[in-house]
């Protein structure tokens, strides 16, 4: 059994509807659902009216309801005990980031914020995306950055989580260049030649945001998919080798452009084959009290104090931002 069953389970108590607990722990509704069968299989028992509309507890799941709340609180509790055996704890801000800003954006903000804010202690976690939001939702990190768009939001309750924009990322085409300089591959191909195509892994964000770049362009693009993974780091490796071109971001790749050792593969008149996302920082907002049956949003589990490190970052942060 595990203890996000546990949570998940709360929160359908909570919400009573499948799809809405599915949002807020941010999970797809099938999986939502296979966790609370989980749940019941380790039970031995249904949990869940499933007959009903909205959905209602069963008897057992009535009992369970109430034990889970004890057990979670019990252990939010000896969580921050054990963490406060150290003070040297309190000091260090975990971030939650996916790989790409973990090897691009993050080396160079924390730089930044040595000169502006002062000197922080960190602990990166560098997962895909999906990992990185979870471990916000589940409360395993003090803050979450991640990429933004419109076309791609993540469904993270607004009542729940509060976020503070850090800047804006570009990806568009990059490719390495021939002895003169010029694009070995230059957009947009042909037919009969497709250009080779480094290619994120099904599912990457980025890869969503390509796709979408694609899906735009006024022009057709001819591509020939040689090599994936889901790592932009991956492919800025193979397309240097000149293996292909590669949508990378901007701070991906803005030392191999200076030193001229990629350049644009987009023509210099080609319009819309590039995107701008956002880059923004996430935290759950803080909590004054231990959560109490029926006292809290639906889904939030015990939270833990902010740390004092993480708090002063996160007020520098809103007042930066406050000045743009």
């Amino acid at each position: 059994m595990e203890t996000k069953w546990l949570e998940d389970f709360v929160s359908l108590a909570e919400t009573r509807s499948f799809s809405r607990s599915a949002q807020l722990r941010h999970v797809t509704q099938p999986a939502f659902s296979r966790r609370i069968q989980s749940l019941e299989a380790w039970a031995g028992t249904d949990l869940v009216d499933r007959s009903s509309y909205p959905t209602r507890l069963t008897p057992a799941g009535e009992t369970l309801y109430d034990q889970s709340m004890e057990v979670l609180q019990s252990l939010q509790s000896t969580r921050a005990m054990l963490r406060g055996h150290t003070s040297a704890a309190q000091d260090v801000i975990e971030f939650a980031v996916p790989h790409t800003l973990a090897f691009t954006f993050f080396p160079a903000w924390v730089s930044s914020l040595r000169e502006t804010f002062g000197p922080i202690k960190s602990r990166l976690i560098a997962l895909n995306v999906h990992d990185a939001v979870l471990r916000l939702v589940e409360g395993s990190c003090d803050l979450l950055i991640a990429y933004h768009h419109p076309s791609q939001p993540f469904q993270l309750d607004a009542d729940r989580y509060e976020m503070v924009s850090l800047g804006e990322e570009v990806v568009a085409p990059y490719v390495k260049p021939d002895a003169q300089g010029a694009p070995l591959f230059l957009l947009p191909g042909r037919a009969g030649h497709p250009l080779p195509y480094l290619g994120y892994a099904p599912g990457a964000y980025l890869g969503q945001m390509v796709e979408l770049i694609l899906k735009q362009s006024n022009t057709a693009i001819h591509f020939d998919r040689v090599y994936e993974t889901d790592m932009a780091e991956g492919l800025k490796a193979m397309a240097l080798e000149g293996h292909g071109i590669a949508f990378l971001p901007h701070s991906a790749v803005k030392k191999e452009l200076r030193a001229k050792r990629l350049v644009s593969a987009a023509p210099p008149d080609a319009k819309g084959l590039n995107i701008t996302m956002d880059v923004r920082v996430y935290r759950e907002k803080p909590v004054q009290k231990e959560l109490q049956r029926g006292g809290a949003p639906a889904s939030r589990g015990p939270a833990a104090a902010t740390k004092s490190a993480a708090q002063a970052l996160w007020d520098y942060l809103l007042t930066q931002a406050a000045r743009k």
